[in-house]
Formats: structure tokens, sequence, C-alpha cells
């Protein structure tokens, strides 16, 4: 197995992992229930996004 010849830095080695931490996750508040929900995503507790409701339209254009 190979082996390195030369001993790497503290430095070197702290900027091959600055891609490696994790971002925090955004919550934003929901404008309709005020419930946290991630960004760009429909809200799970009343099933907005944007103000409009997405799972009723859903089942009322699928019953039809």
């Amino acid at each position: 197995m190979a082996n390195p010849k030369k001993r790497h830095s503290k430095c070197r080695r702290d900027k091959r992992r600055t891609h490696d931490s994790l971002t925090p996750v955004n919550y934003v508040k929901c404008p309709t229930c005020g419930e946290p929900a991630l960004p760009h995503r429909m809200c799970s507790n009343c099933n907005t996004y944007k103000g409009r409701k997405i799972i009723a339209e859903k089942i009322e254009q699928s019953a039809s």
C-alpha cells in the first residue's frame, strides 16, 4: 500500500478539509400558519406554497 514520502503540514490538511463542514438548515416562517418550514418548499403543516393550497388542488383535480 502506498505511503506518503513527506508529511503534509497542518495548513495543507486543513485546506483540504474546508469543504467537509455541514451547513445549518435554514428555516423560514410560513406566511399562512406561522410554522417553521424549509424555504422554496411546501409547508408540511398547512400544505400551502406561496399562499396557495397545494394538496387540496391535486385531490380536487384527480376527483373530477
